[in-house]
């Protein structure tokens, strides 16, 4: 295989001296001194996508039918890769028990091997007809109302390009990333940073106060955070980094949020801003979305409240893959604080 002959051999050199299999309980294949047959390139392929689709479902007939194939087919295929590498991958009596320690460490490989792959065809597809394709964007919820100045900028460069957005908190923006179920991430940068990624700082995120047009609040031109506090608040739950910010905050001037209502999307959010009174403490970017809405007021908090930065993150690796290089492109050099300020500067209610 011209394009993976190298990884696919050292593939099976790790495969045989992954240090923690001498402690297995797993039969393994003798270790011997072997020349791994290199199958073809369609065929490795085929055949890690199926493994990868198999540890994903944890069932045989399941990852049959996402792959398209019949389960003696998917069957016939991971013993054939069972056999090229001389070891056993997976944990089998009349149903899929699990993957091996062996097939734990392939899988990381095969994850890595296929996204190489796609992301060659991807690259030289690029280059006849222009970039293709859909780039996947995990966005924590906070920045939701920014994510457009983002997507909009990458699709104006690409316009044959896909976008697929994402809520995710910054933890499964992790996990996305390390994955490869995501290209990118809108995250927050400096708080609970992520790990084995590029950053790329867009804009600083602070915080206003949401009410309804008619609450008492609603009268004032700034509103303090002991005022907020005391207030029927509706917020992000506590699994949502957000959430952790603005307690981290309330505590910094002696206070505690006791929201009555939480959720892990601020639609579930907004949508209790027009009943029962309720009060929230969002990111200033919802100006941009909601400022114009009549029934709805947004007003700054008296006191200086420290800022978290926001931005764009992607994998370390190098070289990046199609889309999420393209978006990098996009991204860097682009004036995105100074267009979250202008569309904050939005008349409001």
């Amino acid at each position: 295989m011209a394009a993976h002959g190298g990884s696919w051999q050292l593939m099976a050199a790790n495969l045989q001296a992954d240090p923690r299999l001498a402690s297995s309980q797993i039969p393994l294949y003798p270790k011997i001194h072997i020349a791994v047959a290199e199958p073809s390139a369609a065929m490795l392929v085929r055949h890690l996508s199926y493994f990868v689709t198999l540890a994903r479902e944890r069932h045989f007939a399941r990852a049959a039918e996402a792959s398209n194939v019949t389960q003696s087919t998917l069957s016939a295929a991971l013993r054939k890769l069972e056999d090229d590498l001389q070891v056993a991958l997976v944990v089998r009596n009349q149903r899929f028990v699990g993957l091996t320690v062996e097939g734990e460490h392939l899988l990381a490989w095969a994850r890595q091997i296929l996204i190489d792959y796609d992301s060659l065809r991807e690259d030289l597809s690029g280059l006849r007809t222009g970039l293709k394709g859909t780039l996947r964007l995990g966005v924590i919820p906070a920045a939701m109302g920014a994510v457009g100045f983002l997507t909009t900028r990458f699709r104006e460069a690409h316009p044959d390009a896909c976008v697929e957005i994402r809520s995710l908190s910054s933890r499964e923006i992790q996990k996305g990333l390390d994955g490869f179920e995501i290209e990118a991430g809108l995250t927050y940068l400096e708080n609970e940073p992520l790990d084995r990624v590029r950053r790329v700082p867009l804009y600083h995120e602070r915080y206003i106060l949401a009410m309804r047009a008619d609450h008492p609040l609603a009268a004032e031109a700034q509103v303090s955070w002991e005022q907020a506090c005391g207030q029927r608040l509706v917020l992000l739950s506590e699994d949502m980094q957000n959430r952790r910010i603005l307690d981290t905050l309330a505590a910094a001037f002696g206070l505690e949020l006791r929201p009555t209502v939480v959720s892990n999307s601020f639609l579930g959010v907004c949508a209790h801003l027009r009943e029962g009174g309720f009060v929230s403490i969002v990111p200033q970017t919802f100006r941009h979305l909601f400022g114009g809405t009549a029934d709805l007021a947004m007003r700054d908090f008296a006191e200086p409240t420290p800022h978290q930065a926001v931005g764009l993150v992607l994998s370390e690796r190098d070289p990046l893959p199609p889309m999420a290089s393209a978006l990098l492109r996009t991204t860097l050099g682009a004036p995105f604080a100074a267009t979250v300020e202008a569309a904050e500067r939005r008349p409001i209610p």
